[in-house]
């Protein structure tokens, strides 16, 4: 079992709040980590809320809940019970208690639209898959981890083709199964030429109108399944940054296949040999990059990239209080960067700006400027 980041915000979050949901794709580890603290805690007790047999265990909500106040409920895939929600509100005022229930779910989303009678009440942990910083720094695993993704049995195959059917399989089950159970009924030929139109414009500015004509279906269309995908957790979509009133900005987001692995799987790309020399290995690297700021930021701080019509763009700045941090990507081991970028540096005016690239360790880039490895990110989020 590899040392997960959110365990720490898990376990910390448990000290104080009744109840903590740890959000996350499926097969990213959630279960796994949570049926750890089976170990750690007595009184915790086990609920797959998609096993009739778990379900029927429940059976009148309110007097289990009730029956079992002294332990910790851990309640995995509760979206697919949006009616324990009410219960859980009226249990927790009941008996408040710090660490009673730990919810699970694969689909932000659908948890928080039924989450909101708990306002008050309930942490939200994000899980992503796995990290550089969980798996190790050395080259060959970032680039293992980068070619197959952070889900575990994927990363953890015992050989690539094992590890390419696995995804493969995981995305047909996506399909037929988890999107339209919440809410995507979309024929699956249509959405999988969707997904793949996406892995195609990963790292670009998004054209709804453009993906439609190619659907033959309205952009509003297209805009509402980006919604389902973003927020079943499988692609991001990072918004510009718009603080400098003085300069013509992109509107547009960009979007992102959240798991590289994933991502190479829609593009075809089964191996390094492929993705170093496919057309889409720069904007891979950068989605894998981003990846690892998201999972990294402190609390309360926001992501986003800059764009002006005059050409000057950032990849990613963060907002974390007080500072602003730049972040630049290029997959070079020795990166170079283009005139918009020092634009972008009068224009945000970041503390400080990083260069992520493939290489062993960090070194001086220019006055404010450094490059660095992607096992750093987490070291510099830190402060």
């Amino acid at each position: 079992m590899f040392s997960r980041i959110a365990l720490d915000s898990l376990t910390a979050a448990l000290t104080w709040s009744p109840a903590v949901a740890l959000l996350g794709p499926r097969q990213v580890g959630k279960t796994t980590l949570a049926r750890s603290l089976l170990e750690s805690h007595a009184q915790a007790l086990y609920l797959d809320l998609e096993s009739p047999q778990d379900r029927a265990r429940l059976g009148e909500g309110p007097l289990f809940l009730q029956a079992h106040a002294a332990h910790m409920l851990i309640l995995d895939e509760v979206q697919n019970s949006p009616e324990l929600f009410s219960i859980l509100r009226g249990e927790i005022d009941r008996v408040r208690r710090p660490g009673r229930f730990v919810l699970l779910g694969s689909a932000s989303f659908e948890l928080l639209r039924q989450s909101q009678s708990l306002a008050g009440r309930l942490s939200l942990i994000d899980m992503h898959p796995l990290l550089v910083n969980e798996v190790g720094t050395d080259l060959q695993t970032v680039q293992t981890l980068w070619l197959r993704g952070g889900f575990p049995p994927s990363f953890c195959a015992a050989d690539g083709q094992t590890s390419w059917h696995w995804r493969e399989a995981f995305i047909r089950h996506l399909l037929h199964t988890d999107l339209p159970a919440l809410g995507l009924r979309v024929d699956e030929p249509s959405l999988r030429r969707f997904w793949r139109m996406l892995a195609h414009v990963h790292g670009q500015l998004f054209n709804a109108s453009g993906i439609a004509n190619s659907l033959d279906v309205s952009a509003p269309t297209v805009n509402r399944w980006l919604d389902h995908m973003v927020g079943a957790l499988l692609v991001r979509k990072l918004e510009p940054f718009h603080t400098n009133p003085g300069k013509r900005l992109v509107k547009s987001p960009k979007v992102y296949v959240r798991d590289s692995g994933l991502l190479h799987s829609l593009l075809g790309l089964t191996s390094v040999a492929d993705l170093q020399g496919h057309p889409s290995v720069g904007a891979s690297w950068e989605g894998f990059v981003i990846d690892q700021i998201a999972a990294h930021l402190p609390a309360g701080a926001s992501m986003s990239f800059y764009r002006t019509a005059a050409g000057a763009e950032l990849d990613v700045v963060v907002e974390a209080g007080q500072r602003r941090m730049g972040f630049e990507i290029k997959f070079s081991v020795a990166p170079k960067v283009s005139k918009g970028f020092w634009q972008s540096l009068q224009d945000v005016q970041p503390h400080h700006t990083y260069i992520v690239a493939p290489v062993p360790q960090r070194w001086p880039f220019a006055e404010g400027v450094d490059v660095i490895p992607v096992g750093d990110i987490a070291k510099v989020l830190a402060g």
